[in-house]
């Protein structure tokens, strides 16, 4: 048998060239995607804030949280949920957009048919009382989430996000970002209007 003969050099520095093209080409397919995204969103009306989760559907994770100290609320437990059209929303003191929802969560715990709670995410405590004190205090139960635990368990991409509890612990619908006349008039209301067997008004 005759020796196998070298790789032309030409060839070796293409091959290198071909590999070193890899990672650009990764970079391109997820940029296209990226703005396929943004295309459907601007051209079609496709909000993006509206992400769909997968746990739309199924039950809510369990809630186990610690009480805000200072706050005089109760804990955020599955007791303090159960049996109740509720409203969990994740924020801290330190999220801009909280602060710009925050009077439509004030507004919507008017509405008796309605439990707003609240998950206080990776917040120093006496930053979140200065928050509500401020701003004023919607919820009727405050969990405290150090270490972002329980918004791993949620799904949560980014605060505020709010998820719709039926009663029965299931999954109705997920905002992602704060609330807006918008989002209550397409997305929010009508979904507890489904939920309380009531047309959407």
């Amino acid at each position: 048998m005759s020796p196998t003969p070298e790789m032309n050099p030409a060839k070796r520095g293409f091959g290198r060239y071909a590999v070193a093209l890899i990672p650009l080409a990764v970079f391109a397919v997820i940029a296209g995607t990226a703005a396929k995204m943004l295309y459907d969103q601007d051209v079609h009306g496709k909000d993006i804030s509206e992400i769909p989760s997968a746990l739309i559907g199924t039950k809510a994770p369990a809630l186990n949280l610690p009480p805000l100290e200072g706050a005089n609320l109760p804990a955020l437990t599955d007791t303090a949920v159960k049996g109740k059209l509720t409203l969990v929303n994740v924020f801290a003191s330190w999220c801009i957009p909280c602060r710009e929802e925050h009077p439509i969560l004030k507004e919507l715990a008017k509405d008796s048919r309605l439990n707003v709670v609240a998950i206080n995410y990776k917040d120093k405590n006496d930053n979140a009382l200065r928050f509500l004190g401020e701003l004023g205090n919607p919820f009727a139960a405050i969990g405290v989430d150090p270490r972002g635990q329980a918004a791993i368990d949620w799904g949560v991409y980014g605060i505020p996000e709010s998820y719709l509890v039926a009663p029965d612990g299931t999954i109705l619908y997920k905002r992602v970002g704060p609330f807006d006349d918008i989002s209550l008039k397409e997305g929010l209301l009508p979904a507890m209007a489904k939920a309380l067997g009531k047309p959407a008004s």
